[in-house]
């Protein structure tokens, strides 16, 4: 099967990209991460995901676009959905760029976070297969938390501190205190 793989960072896609090539399909990895802030932060994770697909021989597809904006439109009403909306828009523009290119399905290496809401990707991902003709392919890659670890720091990629957004960007440095 041909998959197109949503690459949200190198890191977070080693461990997904070997697990699906030793299941024998062809994976080629997708970049479209608009919600990563600050900018200085957005570039790191995509030199990382161009590293890791040059170390990887892995064909990628760049949707190389900063677009705060839009994210912060989508989300700015309601924070605490803004994953909702982060997974829909990464997921459909990755469906749209599978379809157009003939692949067999799409997938997410969100999915090997253990930090994400795996039910919430799955569903979304099949709704959105399902509206645009491409098939969603879920596997559960978290058993492989320590292993993608491991490969990534052998690797010498750049590891991020938290999800992406400036949501989580402050939810990971704003001390605990400050919070309240």
């Amino acid at each position: 099967m041909r998959i197109l793989l949503h690459t949200c960072c190198g890191p977070c896609a080693l461990y997904p990209l070997r697990t699906l090539r030793t299941a024998g399909h062809g994976v080629t990895g997708f970049f479209y991460n608009h919600n990563i802030h600050p900018y200085q932060e957005y570039l790191r994770r995509r030199d990382a995901v161009l590293q890791m697909a040059e170390l990887e021989a892995l064909p990628l597809i760049m949707r190389d676009e900063y677009d705060l904006e839009e994210f912060l439109a989508n989300v700015a009403p309601q924070p605490d959905k803004r994953c909702s909306y982060c997974y829909a828009s990464r997921l459909r523009a990755t469906a749209e760029a599978a379809a157009s290119e003939g692949f067999d399905a799409f997938s997410a290496s969100l999915l090997y976070s253990r930090y994400q809401r795996h039910d919430e990707i799955r569903e979304l991902g099949e709704q959105i297969g399902k509206e645009l003709g491409v098939a969603f392919y879920y596997q559960d890659f978290r058993p492989g938390w320590q292993e993608g670890i491991r490969l990534s720091k052998e690797l010498g990629l750049y590891r991020q501190q938290y999800c992406g957004c400036i949501y989580s960007e402050k939810e990971r440095y704003l001390p605990k205190a400050s919070k309240i």
